[in-house]
């Protein structure tokens, strides 16, 4: 008889083929059901020609941080939706946390939304995603 995994060894296993995420440097705060905190700093290999981050590094904090809060429960799930506002300019050097909240999981999917914040507490981005949540355990 298979035990449940917990959320933490499920990320584990998500984080051993996610080259991307551990390219990155993100590093998990916490987690658990439906949720996620998550951390970056921002290097000068992810600034575009404004010198500003590219939008892809709160986008990639942020489906990361879904990622991990909705295949927290054990059933593999997939992104179907997502979209993000950037609200504030992220520079060099900065600290980037992504909060992950779940909002709504039903039999089928689920609703998520991540707010990532500066090491000055600004918000920098607002990102909400929908799941596909598969017949498939971790």
């Amino acid at each position: 008889m298979q035990t449940q995994k917990t959320p933490e060894e499920i990320v584990a296993l998500m984080l051993e083929k996610d080259h991307y995420s551990k390219e990155m440097g993100m590093k998990v705060l916490s987690l658990g059901l439906g949720t996620c905190e998550i951390q970056l700093n921002v290097q000068k290999m992810m600034l575009n020609g404004f010198m500003i981050a590219h939008g892809a590094v709160t986008y990639a904090l942020s489906d990361t941080a879904l990622a991990f809060a909705s295949n927290a429960y054990g059933q593999q799930c997939v992104s179907l939706e997502t979209s993000i506002s950037h609200l504030k300019p992220v520079f060099e050097n900065d600290v980037l946390t992504g909060f992950c909240i779940e909002i709504h999981r039903g039999k089928n999917s689920g609703i998520y939304e991540v707010k990532v914040f500066n090491q000055k507490k600004e918000l920098v981005s607002l990102f909400k995603g929908i799941v596909f949540i598969k017949n498939t355990s971790w």
